[in-house]
């Protein structure tokens, strides 16, 4: 599917890191025999690099400062007579350090017996200074480094299988939500997580989609799906000139190829939209990674591939709602828009009182159905001008259980919404709504939305029993019945949403927009 290019044989092999080294000392010359003892000393092909402390006060100082100091040799007695052993119990304990290996070295053996020592304390080594040779100090050095290399590459294969597992709960979980708005994001973004996890050493992520053969002749042509490590950062660009350089030129070649340190995947689909990976700092990938990566990549076009068919078909059945709400808004002879405004206010409100963005796009889809039962009320009743009879209130009432039953059986999420919203839409707040009189909370969140904003709209529109009403009353109405028919906290969010709402009222007006007029009495409102 792609292959990464062999390293240029005149290409200067990149700087190793060196092992850091900690020695922590009173005197001068223990510095110094250290240094010259192991000057020359490598391993794995790395260097030492030295750090000196004269006091335990002094290396705690550097620790705060420092990291991934590999080991520290430390005398015990500097400024107290257990200064050393109090450095030790600092970094296991307060810097929870456990991997820093630690040899602890003393001129006084008596001060410090070692089978306490080491007993008592979390090292690694003892030392006596008047006994330990060159070749003692160069072995336990060697010990230390490897134990410290072993220690280090096990945190990281957990940490990367950690990865590994976040990445795949995100997978299934998008999987087994296909229903959902969201799950095309969730999907790409654990396929990214898994991705990066496979490239462990890529620090840069980001799956970006192009639409067809129109990328270069919209900008840049891409949008984001998903993105990770340097590019979380809100001040980061995504679609840099050089990362959009890099993507064109992906979609140009119509291939998944490594650029330098830099993995970009091409994933066409057959509905024409082509998904694009990009990966930085990927320098680190073996020849394991690349396997597990190319049988990953094959499968990924199909994938979306089917997240594409999934999401047609919802975009479809929102479509058919709407326009069942339409028919049901124009057989009661109020305007179309009118379901539309109810939709996006819904949505609207929902963000504002702090759904979350797959919540909201339920809201949008299913809210326009909230009064399909008023399908079977006959038309004498729904489009008598004046007021209802008694027997004629209590007909119309039964929309509402009607409304449930259409879709109360189905298990689809927006159909399962659509029944809440139509049930529950004509409950009030304090209790004294239809049909079960439901209190509250136990109103679901989506009716007391949906009964807020289709009341407010039905007000500042024209009805075919009612002018519409000026702003300013219908917003008293609302502060009025606030903890009586409507959740006080929804009618704060939406006169706080004001501005968007007024919005939402002017991208979808009526046909006719009808004068305001005198009161009308909100007993009127079906």
């Amino acid at each position: 599917m792609f292959k990464k290019p062999a390293p240029s044989p005149d290409a200067p092999a990149a700087a190793v890191p060196p092992w850091r080294v900690l020695v922590v000392d009173d005197a001068a010359e223990v510095h110094s025999i250290t240094r010259l003892t192991l000057s020359d000393f490598e391993y794995l092909g790395r260097p030492l690099a030295f750090l000196g402390a004269t006091s335990a006060a002094e290396a705690r100082e550097l620790l705060a400062a420092t990291t991934d100091i590999a080991l520290a040799f430390i005398d015990v007695v500097m400024e107290t007579d257990h200064a050393g052993l109090d450095l030790v119990t600092h970094i296991r304990n307060v810097l929870g350090d456990r991997n820093m290996r630690i040899i602890l070295r003393t001129g006084q053996p008596g001060m410090a017996p070692e089978r306490q020592v080491i007993r008592d304390f979390e090292i690694n080594d003892y030392m006596n200074k008047t006994q330990a040779s060159a070749d003692k100090l160069y072995t336990s050095t060697l010990a230390a480094l490897r134990a410290y290399d072993g220690l280090v590459t096990l945190e990281r294969s957990r940490r990367q299988l950690e990865c590994y597992r976040d990445g795949l709960e995100t997978v299934i979980e998008a999987t087994s939500n296909l229903f959902e708005q969201r799950s095309l994001r969730l999907f790409a973004s654990g396929l990214l997580r898994q991705l990066s996890a496979m490239l462990a050493g890529a620090h840069q992520s980001m799956i970006v989609r192009a639409h067809g053969v129109s990328v270069m002749q919209t900008g840049s042509g891409f949008e984001v799906l998903a993105k990770a490590g340097r590019f979380d950062d809100p001040q980061a660009d995504p679609l840099s000139p050089q990362v959009a350089q890099r993507l064109q030129a992906c979609m140009a070649r119509q291939r998944s190829a490594f650029d330098g340190d830099t993995f970009v995947g091409y994933f066409p689909t057959r509905s024409g939209v082509t998904n694009l990976i990009y990966l930085d700092g990927v320098q680190g990938a073996g020849a394991v990674d690349m396997r597990l990566l190319d049988i990953f990549s094959k499968n990924i076009s199909i994938a979306f591939e089917n997240l594409y068919l999934d999401r047609e078909v919802r975009e479809t059945q929102a479509e058919i709602i709407a326009t069942l709400g339409d028919v049901v808004e124009t057989r009661s002879k109020e305007t179309a828009n009118h379901v539309r405004r109810v939709a996006h206010l819904s949505a609207l409100l929902g963000a504002a009182a702090g759904l979350d963005e797959e919540h909201c796009s339920l809201l949008l889809a299913a809210s326009p159905m909230h009064d399909v039962g008023k399908v079977a009320i006959p038309d004498s009743i729904l489009l008598k001008p004046g007021p209802l009879t008694d027997d004629e209130w209590v007909c119309m009432k039964e929309h509402a259980r009607i409304g449930e039953e259409v879709f109360g059986r189905s298990t689809r999420p927006m159909l399962r919404a659509a029944a809440i919203i139509a049930g529950q839409h004509h409950e009030k707040y304090d209790g004294t709504g239809y049909p079960r009189g439901l209190r509250g909370e136990e109103i679901h969140i989506f009716a007391r939305i949906v009964a807020l904003v289709d009341v407010f709209d039905a007000l500042a529109h024209a009805r075919c029993y009612k002018p519409a009403w000026p702003m300013d009353r219908v917003l008293q109405l609302l502060r009025d019945e606030r903890g009586r028919h409507f959740d006080p906290q929804l009618v704060d969010c939406l006169l706080a949403e004001m501005d968007a709402v007024l919005d939402v009222l002017a991208r979808y007006p009526d046909g006719t927009q009808a004068a305001a007029a005198a009161a009308v009495a909100p007993a009127g409102l079906h």
